[in-house]
């Protein structure tokens, strides 16, 4: 329980209060007019200036608990900001604790002025758990969420977070949570270690009673890079946000990577790695898709594999990217809890021309499912230089009934098994590729021709292409073997029909032995 008392609290926080209703972020005022740009100037400033790194203010008593723990401590709903009848969106916020222990300071948009949300221990629930309300004074947020009527107009569904870092994750309609996209991502993958920059402060507008989106700011800290952001949210079907950002580096990165995706692949449509596990699959993505300038769908199928493997599309100027779910069907996972046919695809299209540079993805070895092993993202062939401004925009869907296919055969399933013939085991390696049709397809009973390839380390003893009528599709059944089983193999197959390529670009890494 929190004993508050009455009245020295109430002077506390309403001195508190009148305080920071004068202040934005690190104590600065806005007197002007709030928009990117006021954002932006503060990025700029900070870039010029040495990184202070923040300290923990999280008492023990909420610092030494587990994540079970941590879920119970719920921001009370009555408690909702814009909770006012009519309001499109509604706001809750998280408490700070476990190793979300830095606090993020956020602030509403009224009339072109920003004034900050202030917490109080009496806007959170925290169950059974003794909490000394005087240690949590002035303690603030560790981030916040979204709700708006989603799936029912009488119940209003949260559909959108920004917590830890700069992660942020956000569902459509009949969506469940589970991949994540970042603000930017510095020298991941490298023996250096990574640097995860963190979204500071956040600026939501209040949107007008029937708006249809919601836009909102945020200032982004670390060692080596400052950012502004803006984000305008759009919930639907597919919730859509149009993302803008401009990077200033303190000092130069490795890698310099944006509009990343994080998510979870454990395994696919195959044997579990795990004895007596029921389910089929288990994860929040299933491949990599690319769309690069000139039309060309390429589709690299996610693995779990046993040392860290890093491969990339070298492209100019991509069409879009995302990690995608595609295959939508209960009986494909087999598990009623996690409800992993539910989870979103991400769908990054840029708005400008990235130029040069390359779509990356970064696959980490998992013995389960409960962390996040896969990501992706655009590297730019070069890198911003440190102090000069850097610009990029992008629009990323959340989707899944309405996702972006390419209007060509595309990839359904891919199967990985002991490749044999018929009277022995030669080593060999199988793989079942399924393609299955275009909505727009009209069957004219004619067989593909499929194109294989392997690159050096790889040698194709068998291929052959036969209907596959539970999906309208074709199966590409391949054997082979590697020359080097310490080195992985790069395979690629695309059907082709009167000299016409007609189906997106299957590449496939078969990693080490």
């Amino acid at each position: 329980m929190i004993a508050i008392p009455a009245m020295p609290a109430a002077r506390v926080l309403g001195l508190l209060a009148a305080v920071l209703l004068l202040l934005g972020a690190n104590g600065r005022t806005f007197a002007q007019n709030f928009d990117f740009e006021t954002v932006a100037k503060r990025a700029r400033e900070l870039s010029q200036s040495a990184y202070k790194k923040p300290e923990s203010q999280v008492p023990p008593q909420l610092r030494d608990i587990d994540a079970e723990q941590y879920a119970r401590l719920a921001y009370r709903p009555e408690k909702r900001a814009w909770n006012e009848t009519r309001q499109p969106f509604e706001l809750s916020f998280f408490h700070m604790g476990r190793h979300y222990d830095l606090p993020v300071r956020i602030h509403e948009i009224v009339n072109h002025k920003a004034r900050p949300f202030v917490y109080s221990p009496e806007q959170f629930d925290f169950g059974d758990r003794a909490v000394d309300a005087e240690q949590l004074k002035g303690l603030g947020y560790s981030g916040f969420r979204v709700h708006t009527t989603l799936n029912r107009k009488d119940r209003e569904d949260e559909f959108l977070v920004f917590h830890g870092a700069s992660y942020f994750r956000a569902v459509g309609k009949g969506q469940w949570y589970g991949l994540s996209a970042r603000g930017l991502a510095i020298d991941t993958a490298e023996s250096v270690g990574e640097e995860f920059p963190r979204f500071t402060d956040f600026w939501l507008q209040r949107p007008a009673p029937g708006a249809k989106e919601l836009t909102i700011y945020a200032l982004m800290d670390s060692p080596r890079a400052t950012g502004a952001y803006r984000f305008i949210v759009r919930p639907g079907v597919s919730t859509e946000m149009d993302v803008s950002a401009r990077v200033y580096l303190r000092a130069p990165v490795l890698k310099f990577a944006i509009a990343p995706l994080t998510s979870m692949y454990f395994f696919g449509q195959g044997p579990s790695p795990v004895a007596n596990d029921y389910r089929r699959a288990v994860h929040d993505s299933e491949g990599l898709s690319v769309r690069t300038a000139n039309g060309e769908w390429l589709w690299r199928p996610l693995d779990n594999p046993k040392k860290l493997l890093v491969t990339s599309f070298v492209t100019e100027s991509p069409s879009g990217f995302g990690l995608m779910q595609r295959s939508r069907g209960f009986r494909d996972y087999d598990d009623a809890t996690a409800h992993y046919e539910l989870r979103p695809s991400a769908w990054i299209e840029p708005r400008t021309r990235w130029g040069k540079g390359r779509v990356e993805l970064v696959q980490i070895p998992e013995p389960d499912e409960t962390n996040d092993n896969i990501v992706a993202y655009w590297v730019p062939a070069k890198p911003p230089e440190p102090g000069s401004p850097f610009d990029f925009s992008y629009r990323l869907s959340w989707q899944k009934d309405r996702e972006t296919q390419p209007p060509l055969w595309w990839v359904a399933r891919t199967v990985q098994g002991v490749g044999t013939t018929r009277t022995k085991n030669d080593g060999g390696i199988a793989l079942a590729v399924d393609f299955k049709p275009p909505s727009s397809f009209q069957p004219d009973g004619a067989l593909p021709e499929v194109d294989v390839s392997s690159d050096a380390n790889g040698e194709i003893i068998e291929r052959r292409i036969e209907p596959l009528p539970s999906i309208e599709g074709w199966r590409v059944s391949l054997r082979l073997r590697r020359k080097d089983d310490k080195k992985p193999v790069e395979l690629r197959a695309v059907l082709r029909s009167a000299n016409q390529v007609v189906s997106e670009s299957w590449n496939y890494i078969l990693p080490p032995a």
